[in-house]
């Protein structure tokens, strides 16, 4: 989004939507799957993931990929939607609401001026990253380019003392996303401690969401790697995890590291048996049932 798609104006520009009552519920696509940058800081150069047949690639905008804070916005207005479909009503791929209530939904309390940057901000990079994918959405997989918010325009109220405030926000959802929530309806509440989590931390609480419904699973750590989209080394992958286990503090779900022998065995190169062994990750329900695996990803 350039610049001069966020407006400032005297009065209300648009009509703001219901205010979001309940919890946040997230699209499962969205949930499973890598499409938002784990670091806090820009990331300039092109992601690109394989998770068995199903492959994603995620181009930059001038400002960045569009992070896993950025995809708070997502969230809410994939949680309008979702609150509309459920009352019956029309739904089309624009939606107008207010930062209070954004800010709201997403735990601030008190919003500053900081906050209301990374909003805009965030904004920006949600309608400049691209995404091309072969992840199917209401029957359909789009061979091209789409970004998460095609149009997104932003009101601001001039204040007596010259200072601009952000009040209503319109924005366009991308036809991918618009069709999995409209056409899939696989629809996921959010714990409402999810905002405060790190970005690792949320994207081991989604897959876990997606995939426990009640039952224990296990994931090789090379496997759940891809799923969360991490690009570090293995090594500093499996100590993030090492201290999420420690700490205990994922909501609704609890995670186990256990090291487990190869279902095949390994030869190095000289042919001989590699006796290191596999490590496992185990996402538990609270309210723990049995044991279901989950090895590979199918398309």
């Amino acid at each position: 989004m350039s610049k001069q798609a966020i407006v400032t104006r005297q009065g209300n520009l648009f009509e703001p939507d219901s205010p979001l009552h309940g919890k946040v519920r997230g699209e499962r696509s969205v949930m499973d799957f890598p499409f938002f940058a784990l670091s806090k800081v820009p990331v300039d150069k092109e992601l690109e993931f394989k998770i068995g047949k199903l492959s994603i690639q995620i181009r930059p905008s001038a400002t960045g990929i569009a992070t896993m804070y950025d995809k708070e916005i997502i969230l809410y207005v994939a949680s309008l939607m979702a609150q509309a479909i459920s009352r019956g009503e029309e739904v089309d791929q624009n939606f107008t609401f207010t930062a209070h209530d954004f800010f709201r939904i997403t735990g601030v309390a008190r919003p500053s001026k900081r906050d209301y940057d990374r909003f805009t901000d965030a904004l920006e990079r949600l309608q400049g990253t691209q995404i091309k994918t072969n992840i199917q959405t209401g029957s359909k997989i789009e061979k091209g380019w789409f970004s998460w918010l095609s149009e997104a325009t932003a009101e601001y109220a001039v204040l007596p003392n010259g200072e601009q405030q952000l009040r209503v926000v319109k924005v366009r959802l991308c036809p991918w996303l618009h069709r999995a929530i409209q056409l899939d309806g696989h629809i996921y509440h959010y714990h409402h401690d999810y905002f405060r989590l790190g970005t690792i931390e949320r994207r081991l609480y989604e897959i876990a969401h997606c995939h426990c419904e009640g039952e224990e699973i296990e994931l090789p750590i090379e496997l759940l790697s891809r799923k969360v989209g991490s690009t570090a080394e293995a090594s500093k992958f499996k100590q993030h995890l090492k201290a999420v286990e420690a700490r205990d503090d994922l909501p609704e779900y609890k995670l186990s590291l256990k090291d487990v022998v190869p279902s095949e065995p390994r030869l190095d190169t000289r042919g001989r048996r590699v006796t290191k062994l596999d490590t496992v990750v185990v996402l538990t329900p609270r309210n723990r049932a049995p044991i279901a695996r989950l090895e590979t990803q199918a398309a």
